[in-house]
């Protein structure tokens, strides 16, 4: 499918089975929320999941297939995108992908930040030894928070946790936010699993997470607190969801991209000079709409067995302010200049109602 035509329920029912099946990075079953296009190889045994954005298809992660697949199913799906006039960029490659890659100088690298993975088998030990994480869970559960897991059924459609995302992105620096931050993830719940904290019969926050499949694994893909949530409870929905798939024989867990993370080692010298100042400028004097370093102390609590490196790969070398600009416009569903003035507007509004509260 090209990534202008709609999306059919007949690709996201058969991309959906091949993410069951194959897998493996993190944002494998992101492909499947609203908006993104699918691709599918010749052979029926691959999909790719994109948006495309001034002539470059921006890809979620990297082609969900078997191991010994992974470079032809990346030809045959440049070599699609190429025929058509458009370009390639992968966002959130994972290391596979980037391996696959490397011999191929062709492509331009650059770090986009990094995120936390566990092995929530060893969750209990973790919290054993951090009096501070220790200290937020008993703050929650002092002011009388407890989480349960809804089923799908309940979750779909649910008013309760509906009311929560409006109030949790009122109070959001950003407009919302698309791609890889869809907020509208309770749509398509079968395979997701839902925890929800409530302080007596009303809900205040819940998580959301993914499956990752190929890696017995989990996404923590939102964390949504209402204005009821009290201090601890997005670190109780965390050890909750720990727990919880720890016993289902989870292996891995992942709270999920952290842009631009102080924790990120990755080095390319390739990386041309104009971008890093970008980068550096974007951390600098993006604060104010979205506090990078927040995130980063939030998810670093949580003391991650390991960080890894959130990259693209651009098919042009060296890695293009084109791709940069249609990374830009895939998260924001539009130009970003567009985002730019809709999130200015936005400051504006919110500054206006805090001047009236006073």
């Amino acid at each position: 499918m090209h990534g202008d035509q709609p999306v059919s329920h007949a690709d996201v029912s058969r991309a959906r089975e091949l993410v069951l099946e194959h897998g493996w990075n993190a944002t494998a079953y992101q492909i499947l929320n609203p908006g993104i296009a699918h691709w599918f190889s010749a052979a029926g045994d691959a999909v790719v999941g994109f948006v495309r954005r001034s002539g470059v298809r921006v890809v979620a992660g990297a082609p969900v297939c078997a191991p010994h697949r992974l470079r032809d199913v990346a030809v045959e799906f440049a070599t699609d995108a190429h025929a058509r006039g458009d370009r390639v960029c992968y966002f959130g490659a994972g290391e596979r992908l980037e391996e696959t890659l490397r011999r191929d100088r062709a492509h331009g690298t650059v770090g986009l930040g990094a995120q936390p993975s566990w092995n929530p088998r060893g969750w209990g030990k973790i919290v054993a030894r951090r009096a501070s994480l220790r200290a937020q869970l008993n703050r929650a559960r002092n002011k009388g928070v407890v989480v349960t897991r809804w089923t799908a059924e309940r979750a779909e459609k649910s008013p309760v946790l509906e009311r929560l995302l409006h109030e949790w992105l009122g109070g959001l620096g950003l407009p919302p936010l698309h791609f890889l931050i869809e907020t509208e993830t309770i749509a398509l719940t079968r395979d997701r699993r839902i925890f929800v904290a409530s302080r007596g019969d009303t809900a205040v926050s819940y998580l959301v997470a993914s499956p990752v499949p190929a890696r017995r694994g989990w996404l923590i893909e939102q964390i949504v607190r209402g204005h009821g949530a009290p201090n601890g409870t997005s670190e109780l929905l965390v050890d909750a969801a720990m727990h919880a798939l720890a016993s289902e024989g989870a292996e891995y867990v992942t709270l999920g991209l952290a842009p631009l993370s102080r924790q990120s080692r990755f080095s390319d010298p390739s990386v041309p000079p104009w971008l890093r100042l970008v980068l550096r400028w974007v951390r600098a004097h993006g604060r104010r709409f979205y506090d990078f370093d927040g995130l980063d102390r939030f998810k670093t609590k949580f003391a991650p067995e390991e960080w890894e490196e959130i990259i693209a790969i651009d098919d042009r070398a060296p890695f293009s302010m084109r791709a940069l600009w249609a990374i830009a416009a895939a998260f924001g569903g539009s130009s970003p200049v567009t985002l730019f003035v809709r999130t200015v507007w936005r400051a504006v509004v919110q500054e206006l109602r805090w001047l009236a509260r006073r």
